[in-house]
């Protein structure tokens, strides 16, 4: 089982959280988070910490109150530090440049790919083969990385397409005659 609503969340100094029956609102120097808690936990606030807890006779209350503890928990930590993913382009020609807010992606097709980002999530390109997707939301960061990786994800025999920073892809041995 795990434990992890048992851990109190730590509000950092210049980070304000707002409970007003079962929402919550995080405020901090990069922008405002809000979230509607589960009728099926209960948050208690404590001298700069939180705690997510389960209320009697819920059915599933501490698997709610552990997913609302790391729910909260990245509201904090996005509203204080901010969420970023870095993708790489691997194979020879794939490029990517920001028009505007657009993302120009050539990944190999007959034809270049654009990506919108969404609100609340900025795209950049340090380079013409990295990309960084920074945001206050986890969620929202996580699925715009994950759309962009979707457009030409790596493949297995030679590792071209669009990877994360840190993944690693297993190689298969090519055909032997």
């Amino acid at each position: 089982m795990s434990r992890i609503a048992k851990q109190p969340i730590s509000v950092p100094s210049g980070v304000e959280v707002t409970l007003e029956g079962q929402s919550v609102t995080v405020k901090g120097p990069k922008g405002t988070l809000e979230h509607r808690i589960h009728d099926a936990v209960e948050v208690v606030r404590d001298e700069g910490a939180m705690n997510c807890n389960a209320r009697d006779g819920a059915e599933n209350g501490m698997a709610l109150a552990g997913t609302t503890r790391s729910v909260i928990n990245n509201m904090v930590v996005g509203v204080s530090e901010g969420f970023e993913r870095r993708l790489l382009l691997v194979g020879v020609g794939y490029r990517a440049q920001m028009q505007g807010k657009a993302l120009n992606l050539a990944l190999g097709f007959s034809h270049p790919v654009q990506f919108e980002a969404p609100e609340g999530v900025s795209v950049e390109t340090p380079t013409q083969t990295e990309i960084v997707v920074r945001g206050v939301d986890k969620q929202k960061v996580g699925q715009a990385a994950a759309e962009i990786r979707a457009f030409r994800p790596p493949e297995p025999y030679k590792g071209k397409g669009v990877k994360y920073d840190n993944e690693q892809i297993r190689r298969k041995e090519a055909k032997k005659k």
